[in-house]
């Protein structure tokens, strides 16, 4: 399969369609099935403990499968998560980005499942692995 949709136009798409957490983001590399995403990480991805949150962690997975789908299939911004399963392994480092490699195991025409192991920066171990499953919408043919 061939990618649809560039690093460049990845980040351009995030900022035109969620231009309101766009800057916490940035595709650093992608491939046919695989992104690697940055979470810029700032005082308000802090949780008490110095360390990032949760939801934080979810929100830098789900970005990246949602990218990942889209540099498959095209700028597709109803494509939306229907499953979530994530581990959280090891304390991230406070005030250091977190990266993320997703990677598409099956991209079908209504369905995606991509998994992610999420690392802070500079360690070597992942700090979290998640699961997501997306729901695809079906192509809308204009009626003449």
């Amino acid at each position: 399969m061939t990618l649809k949709m560039s690093l460049e136009e990845l980040n351009a798409f995030m900022h035109e369609a969620f231009a309101q957490v766009a800057d916490d983001f940035s595709v650093e590399a992608v491939a046919p099935n695989t992104v690697t995403v940055r979470l810029h990480v700032d005082a308000r991805h802090l949780r008490p403990g110095n360390t990032v949150s949760g939801p934080s962690m979810f929100a830098l997975a789900d970005v990246s499968v949602y990218l990942a789908i889209l540099a498959m299939i095209g700028p597709e911004a109803l494509a939306v998560t229907t499953n979530c399963s994530i581990d959280f392994m090891r304390k991230p480092a406070a005030g250091v980005d977190l990266i993320a490699r997703a990677d598409l195991l099956k991209l079908g025409r209504v369905l995606a499942v991509g998994d992610v192991r999420v690392f802070s920066e500079g360690m070597e171990h992942p700090v979290a692995r998640a699961s997501l499953t997306y729901s695809i919408p079906p192509k809308v043919t204009p009626q003449v």
